[in-house]
């Protein structure tokens, strides 16, 4: 990963030994005139979404982070997209490689500064390079499965499978559904990140997202299979319904420059009992 930049983490830290509140989740997007690492358009995304004890799944997180709740609640989610159009900065996108599915499990972070995000526990990429490149550059979890996307009106088919003996895969058939609705606070809760928690070479890193808001409608599942979700957490959630299924049609997305995240105990320096007074 990037070496992360002491200016950016200095202007987050909290005072040492205090954990300040948590970031407003619904905030404008910003992020126009700072440093971009990458450009990339999200499509057709379903979010499938199951609640789970925050115990159960807080030793799944980077150190510094501890899962984020809503009423005392948490959730895993199954995020289903197409990405295209991935350029690096600035510049045009990648011919050929920039499109193809991706399909995510991901936990809800919050740090010791307050900062907001998501952790990933695996991405499924039908491409080789783009999954090579994030697990080295960037000790991102992905993994390499065959996987496609299909349309036929407002339904969407996806299907993934993970290449080598494991073989789990994943399966969503999902009618679209309604007009766009307004975003109540658990919609708000599972969407609206503006970053990313990963654990990566002994250090914890936050990488900012940079997006409008997105516009959501209500799916009605008509089937799911899933495996990749009890693969990454050991949880058997899937099994139900979901607490949450939505749709989007997709935006651009704008990753900014990774930086550290310092752990408030880290930071935290006492005085020795030798310069005590």
């Amino acid at each position: 990963m990037p070496t992360p930049r002491r200016r950016a983490a200095a202007q987050h830290a909290p005072h040492p030994n205090r954990l300040t509140s948590s970031e407003p989740l619904r905030r404008p997007s910003s992020g126009e005139r700072e440093h971009v690492s990458f450009r990339q358009v999200w499509s057709d995304l379903l979010f499938l979404h199951w609640e789970v004890r925050p115990d159960a799944v807080a030793g799944l997180f980077p150190p510094g982070t501890r899962p984020d709740v809503i009423d005392g609640r948490t959730f895993v989610g199954l995020v289903f997209f197409e990405m295209r159009d991935l350029s690096f900065s600035r510049g045009p996108a990648l011919p050929v490689i920039g499109r193809f599915p991706e399909i995510n499990v991901r936990l809800y972070s919050v740090d010791d500064s307050g900062r907001r995000g998501v952790v990933f526990l695996s991405l499924d990429c039908a491409r080789l390079l783009p999954t090579l490149a994030a697990r080295t550059a960037y000790g991102l979890p992905y993994r390499w499965s065959s996987a496609r996307r299909l349309r036929f009106g407002d339904r969407l088919l996806y299907t993934a499978r993970r290449r080598g003996p494991s073989g789990a895969h994943s399966r969503v058939w999902a009618a679209v559904k309604g007009e766009e609705r307004h975003p109540g606070p658990l919609d708000d809760f599972l969407t609206a990140r503006w970053g990313l928690h990963a654990h990566a070479w002994g250090r914890t890193y936050y990488w900012p997202l940079h997006h409008d808001p997105w516009q959501l409608r209500e799916v009605d599942l008509l089937s799911w299979e899933d495996g990749f979700v009890s693969a990454a957490t050991g949880l058997a959630v899937t099994d139900g319904p979901p607490a949450s299924a939505l749709y989007s049609p997709g935006l651009p997305v704008r990753f900014g420059i990774p930086f550290r995240v310092e752990p408030a105990a880290t930071r935290a320096r006492p005085v020795s009992a030798s310069r005590r007074p």
